[in-house]
């Protein structure tokens, strides 16, 4: 039987906590935290398209109300310079969740959610 001190269990249950279950490492810019790299980096993007003046403007983590109980949160809305908006949703992994949540987005809202 192996024995292990306070400090070894401690560093081994901290280990498991931090690996997500998509393996998404969740990531910190500006005082925002990001579910992985990859969403952290479409947002240093939009900074960059905002300053460039391509866009109108973003947010973060919009929440829509698809039914009573049930929400849809949205990693980004981009404000086109035409008056026009994308719904992006920066995936790695396809949950069913997510498949049934963005078909009720759709047909409630009749926008397209775009998936980088």
């Amino acid at each position: 039987m192996e024995h292990w001190s306070i400090e070894d269990y401690k560093n081994y249950t901290n280990q498991k906590a931090r690996t997500s279950k998509y393996r998404a490492n969740k990531t910190s810019i500006d005082g925002h935290t990001f579910d992985s790299s990859k969403e952290a980096e479409y947002y240093c993007e939009l900074k960059n398209r905002l300053k460039a003046n391509d866009i109108r403007g973003f947010c973060l983590q919009a929440t829509f109300i698809l039914a009573p109980g049930l929400k849809y949160k949205a990693d980004f809305v981009v404000f086109n310079n035409d008056g026009s908006q994308e719904i992006i949703d920066v995936k790695g992994y396809k949950t069913k969740e997510y498949i049934a949540k963005k078909k009720v987005f759709e047909e409630k809202f009749n926008l397209k959610i775009k998936e980088i």
